[in-house]
């Protein structure tokens, strides 16, 4: 008998119902020699510390940090789990052979090993079944080309070293920020390894802390910051209008309205001539198929709809067989798929007829921006399957005709536009103006916009590039009406969730390292399958709200992001480095021992060692222009006013005095240690924005929340003096910006990281450990001594120095 198991019982329903396995019994479907049972999503989970030692279930940080000398797997804790899974183990013993048919992809493959584990079925004969939709003909094509399950070893070794490594860093990281700041000691009853679970008030208040969701927490503080500390500042405009038709002055706005005055008056006695009437065409190809990110990008955009909501509705489509696997990262089909797509058109056309009467099914256009194989991962682009959906809740139609409507527009043609500007002058002041007009509607016409009020704007309005513009003559000339509109700087916008999961797909942007911002590139911040429950998460944990459709930390969120000063924790960064390592995983070119032994290395120094100390030889330096603070009679200042920078740090907030070495702590870490206490208010903390301006942050309170941010638990707070000043010296200067740098638990950074500075030089590179003094040796000379004792990528010894170029570490043979 062969055993098939499912991720959920919906997919195992249609597996059976393809092999003909109709005879129901209690947990699984029979028949033609098969069994077919499923799982519920993660069955099987990583035991909590407690299981492996009971004295673990009391938060310390002697206990610290906790990494299992082998990792022991459990059941999930409800009833339903537990009936299911004795019937699995039931059948899995039974067998003679198994078929792992959970969703293709990492975790996929992670539920499944997990459970075979626990089985103890790890030598059973067993293959790998990969589908990506679950309509018959896609079923039988999987099942003709179904591979050996060891085929995936690596992709196995893979997600569990993903697995175990969040688990040590989330629940190291979690536990040690817990007790540094407030008082525990037992365990709450949760599981803070494990993201869909809600840590619960207990003895004050509990900072969870994870890989993913805390960079994307930081992305939102940080954005919040900017919005905070934003100075609006007013500008003029000088527009005219011609014909009936706006141009804007070609120069830039007007800072002082006086001299925007100056410049009206100077144009109104001349005529306005127009110079030059040029034109151009202009294609826009249709938007490329959707994968996940997108899809709820674009459902949240139009619809307002969570990126949670919009995965559950996507996830039930593709449950009734009506769209295919929606967690793909890709946007692109197959080659193999192009037979297949004009007949998945012709079933849409009785629901989408006057769309599909357009193209020719005979010849459709296909392009590398729809086929492309080498852009396909675990899954093609989601797409219809040509199923004809019955009855489907509002939400399930919305997601559903998005996904049919840009299916059918990608075979579109382009949309063609006709460009035309036109530049004018009057008394030397040039002038522009640029209307738009298509030609061709192509694909637009599939997404017809809201109608706008016919006529040009009117003059208090800036012009539209969308006017209808008149016949221009190069030459012609005639009175005009130049006016003057007066605005105001906008702040940047709020995070809302379509935004938020493009700066978590495009999160390789903010990492300088080139390998580690490619693997970002590929994968961003998160899976498609997990963003929204990162999302969710920050939610559920209070971290952060929704305001209308905007998303905005709570003072409980920002004052996580304060405490955290190991930048690994707080950027995309770490999440760059572990992709860059589980795709050699996956590929076979690392080791998942090595991989998982520089996790443990990593958890010891997140625990042990104290991140960036101040450098009390500094006052620290300008977060405006980078240069050194001095000291004024009344305040802190920039060392370079004379050119201009305007910084002062004075050593008063809000009437309370702060102390030299608060200020110090502001100018180096970007925060201070400790809340301090405005009379009659909550105590709070002090941060420093990016823009030089001085944020609160409030001091959240648990039932016994500790405000001075000490624990009374021993060794916690903050560190001795004698260790601050054993490693408060910088270990050299920053080649690009002369800034201090400093050890931190993995690096050797320059100190001024948070304003963006990307000096580092990691302390193991090649499978070697960078010594400091080696590092301070680079630091000074630009070259180390050579070391010996670096592994290349195939395994093979060598010795190199290390020398500093731009700032960037690399090998010198």
């Amino acid at each position: 008998m062969k055993v098939v198991l499912a991720e959920k019982p919906s997919v195992a329903r249609d597996l059976a119902s393809f092999l003909k396995a109709n005879s129901r019994h209690d947990g699984y479907l029979q028949g033609g020699g098969y069994q077919v049972t499923w799982a519920f999503g993660h069955l099987v989970e990583l035991k909590e510390p407690g299981d492996y030692d009971p004295s673990l279930k009391r938060w310390t940080l002697e206990s610290l940090p906790f990494v299992p000398a082998e990792f022991q797997l459990r059941l999930r804790g409800d009833d339903g789990a537990r009936k299911q899974f004795a019937v699995i183990e039931r059948l899995f013993q039974a067998a003679d052979s198994l078929i792992c048919a959970t969703d293709a992809g990492r975790e996929g493959e992670l539920i499944f090993r997990y459970i075979l584990s626990l089985t103890g079925c790890e030598q059973k004969p067993a293959d790998r079944l990969w589908l990506s939709s679950l309509t018959p003909p896609a079923i039988a094509a999987a099942f003709r080309s179904i591979r050996p399950l060891s085929d995936y070893n690596n992709l196995y070794a893979a997600a569990k070293c993903r697995s175990e490594a969040d688990w040590i860093v989330g629940l190291n990281a979690t536990r040690n920020y817990t007790v540094r700041y407030r008082s525990v000691h037992t365990e709450p009853k949760t599981d803070e390894s494990n993201s869909d679970k809600s840590p619960r008030r207990h003895s004050g208040l509990l900072w969870s802390l994870g890989r993913v969701q805390t960079p994307v927490l930081a992305m939102i503080v940080r954005r919040d910051d900017e919005i905070r500390t934003f100075r609006s500042e007013p500008f003029w405009e000088l527009l005219t209008e011609y014909r009936d038709v706006q141009f804007r002055f070609t120069g830039d706005r007007f800072g002082d309205e006086w001299e925007a005055k100056k410049r009206l008056e100077a144009v109104k006695p001349y005529p306005l001539n127009v110079t030059k009437v040029t034109g151009r065409s202009e294609k826009s190809p249709p938007p490329q198929l959707y994968d996940l990110t997108e899809l709820q990008r674009d459902m949240n955009r139009r619809f307002g709809l969570s990126a949670a909501d919009t995965l559950a509705a996507a996830q039930s489509l593709y449950e009734g067989k009506w769209i295919t696997y929606p967690r793909t990262d890709s946007r692109y089909l197959s080659k193999d798929m192009r037979k297949d797509v004009p007949k998945i058109l012709e079933q849409l056309r009785p629901r989408k007829s006057s769309e599909i009467a357009r193209l020719d099914l005979k010849s459709l256009p296909f392009s590398s921006r729809i086929i492309n194989d080498a852009k396909i991962t675990d899954h093609h682009a989601i797409i219809p399957t040509g199923s004809n959906p019955g009855s489907l809740s509002d939400r399930q139609r919305k997601v559903y005709d998005a996904i049919a409507i840009r299916f059918i527009a990608a075979f579109y043609p382009a949309c063609e536009k006709q460009i035309t500007t036109v530049d004018a002058s009057a008394s030397k002041t040039n002038f522009r103006a640029r209307g738009v007009r298509v030609v061709v509607a192509g694909w637009t016409q599939l997404y017809p916009r809201k109608g706008k009020a016919n006529g040009n704007r009117a003059k208090a309005g800036a012009p539209d590039e969308s006017q209808s513009l008149p016949d221009f003559k190069q030459g012609e000339s005639g009175p005009h009406q130049p006016f003057i509109k007066s605005g105001q700087t906008s702040a940047p916008k709020h995070f809302t969730e379509n935004t938020l999961l493009g700066a978590m797909d495009t999160a390789g942007k903010l990492v300088d390292e080139a390998e580690l911002r490619e693997a970002l590139k590929e994968k961003g911040l998160g899976t498609p399958a997990t963003r929204a429950a990162t999302i969710e998460t920050l939610l559920h944990r209070n971290y952060i709200v929704r305001s209308v459709k905007n998303i905005i930390a709570t003072d409980l969120g920002r004052y996580l992001i304060a405490i955290v000063k190991d930048r690994n924790l707080t950027s995309p960064e770490l999440t760059g480095e572990w992709e860059a390592k589980l795709k050699r995983i996956e590929t076979g070119g690392l080791s998942a021992n090595v991989f998982m032994s520089e996790i443990a290395d990593y958890a010891r120094d997140l625990v042990r060692s104290d991140d960036l100390q101040i450098d009390m030889s500094i006052y620290g330096h300008c977060p405006l222009c980078g240069e050194k603070i001095i000291k004024g009679n009344k305040a802190l200042g920039c060392s370079d006013w004379r050119n201009g920078c305007k910084f002062v740090l004075p050593p008063v907030y809000r009437d309370e005095p702060l102390s030299m070495n608060s200020l110090r702590e502001l100018l180096q870490w970007g925060v201070m240690s400790e809340p301090i206490a405005i009379a009659g208010e909550s105590p709070i903390l002090l941060g420093m924005s990016a823009s030089g301006v001085i944020v609160e942050i409030p001091v959240p309170r648990g039932d016994e929340q500790n405000v001075s941010g000490k624990s009374a638990s021993k060794g916690a707070g903050k560190p001795s003096s004698a260790t601050q000043n054993q490693n408060s010296d910088s270990i050299g200067k920053c080649p690009l910006c002369q800034s201090p740098v400093v050890e931190t638990p993995k690096a050797y950074s320059c100190s001024r990281w948070r304003e963006g500075c990307p000096l580092t030089i990691w302390k193991t590179m090649s499978g070697r450990k960078i010594s400091v003094t080696n590092a301070k040796k680079l630091l000074q000379s630009g070259k180390s001594p050579v070391i010996k004792g670096f592994k290349s990528n195939a395994g093979k010894k060598f010795d190199a120095r290390l020398k500093l170029v731009d700032g960037k570490v690399s090998f010198d043979f």
